[in-house]
C-alpha cells in the first residue's frame, strides 16, 4: 500500500526562540513542526502561539513520549491528551519514534533503541495499531540515532522499519540525520539503509546537524547539516522523490533566518534533483 499523505513543502521546526518572528512577521515558510507535548496542557501562551500559527501555516505534530516500544501499558491519559490537541489544532499528520523511553510508568525522556527481533516488531506493531485506532488516523514513526545494538538482533534496523510500516499500516518519519549518526557509530552503509525502506511509506524526512564525540556522532541537533547528511539527503531525494521535508534545529538556536536557510537549501537540493531525474521533452 500506499501511504496517503499530501506534500507540504519544506519547513522548520517551531522553537520558542522564534515565536517573536513568526508571529508578528509570519514569514514565508511552508511549514511548521511543533514537539506535541510542549502543547498537550489546554490554555495559556503556548496553545495560544499554536492556534495563531496554524491560522496562517499547516502544522504536524512530533511527539516523544508514545514510548512505543515500551511493555509498559500505553498512556491513555497522555493519548487522550493527544487526540483532543489534534482535533484542535488539526495537524497535517502526528508522528513519533521507534523507541522506548518509558518503564514502569517513569519517563527517562530519552529515545532507547530496540532490539530488533520478530517478538519486539509483534510488539510494536500491536502498539502502533492501537495507537491509529484510538487517534483515528495513520501515524509516522521515526528512526531514532543509536549508539548501542543488541546481539539478540535478527534483522537490520531498516528491515524492522519496513515490516513495521507494512504489517501496522503506518507511515515512516525518515530522519536522514539519524541513519548517517547511526551508520557511522555501528559501521553500516547508510545507502543500503536506504534501499530497505519501502517508498511508498515514507511520508516525512527530517535533517539535522550532529556532534563528534571521541569515536560517535551524537545526534544533537545543534549544528547545521554537514556535507555528509546532504549527500545522503541527495540519495533519499533519488530514491524517494519529493518528500515532506523539516529541519530539526534544538539546541545553540539561531536566528530564524539561518534556519530557513537551511530549509531553502533543502528545497533547491530536492528542485535540482527531479529536475535532473525529469524526463526530457523530445525536439525537433
Amino acid at each position: 500500500m500506499v501511504l496517503k499523505l499530501p506534500n507540504i513543502g519544506h519547513g522548520i521546526g517551531l522553537r520558542t526562540d522564534h515565536y517573536s518572528v513568526v508571529m508578528d512577521e509570519s514569514p514565508s515558510v511552508d511549514w511548521f513542526e511543533v514537539i506535541s507535548e510542549n502543547f498537550m496542557v489546554e490554555g495559556g501562551n503556548p496553545r495560544r502561539v499554536l492556534r495563531k500559527v496554524r491560522m496562517n501555516y499547516p502544522v504536524v505534530l512530533h511527539g516523544v513520549s508514545l514510548s512505543l516500544g515500551s511493555t509498559d501499558p500505553l498512556n491513555l491519559q497522555y493519548l487522550t491528551e493527544l487526540r483532543t490537541l489534534a482535533r484542535e489544532i488539526e495537524p497535517v499528520w502526528i508522528s513519533d519514534h521507534l523507541c522506548w523511553s518509558s518503564l514502569g510508568g517513569k519517563y527517562g525522556h530519552d529515545l532507547l533503541p530496540l532490539p530488533y527481533t520478530e517478538e519486539a516488531l509483534a510488539h510494536v506493531v500491536e502498539r502502533v495499531a492501537r495507537v491509529q485506532d484510538f487517534l483515528g488516523r495513520q501515524i509516522l514513526v521515526e528512526n531514532v540515532s543509536s549508539y548501542m545494538s543488541f546481539h539478540a538482533s535478527t534483522m537490520s534496523e531498516w528491515e524492522f522499519l519496513a515490516a513495521l510500516a507494512e504489517r501496522a499500516d503506518c507511515g515512516l518519519l525518515l530522519d536522514v540525520n539519524n541513519i548517517f549518526v547511526s551508520a557511522h557509530n555501528h559501521d553500516f552503509d547508510a545507502q543500503k539503509y536506504l534501499d530497505g525502506i519501502p517508498c511508498g511509506r515514507v511520508g516525512q524526512i527530517h535533517l539535522a546537524g550532529h556532534s563528534t564525540e571521541g569515536e560517535l556522532l551524537l545526534d544533537t541537533h545543534d549544528h547545521p547539516a554537514p556535507d555528509g547528511v546532504w549527500a545522503l539527503y541527495r540519495a533519499a531525494v533519488q530514491r524517494f522523490g519529493s518528500i515532506s521535508t523539516l529541519i530539526e534545529w534544538d539546541d545553540h538556536i539561531p536566528p530564524f533566518e539561518v534556519v530557513r536557510a537551511e530549509s531553502a537549501k533543502a528545497a533547491k537540493i530536492e528542485s535540482e534533483i527531479l529536475s535532473a531525474s525529469a524526463p526530457k521533452q523530445a525536439t525537433r
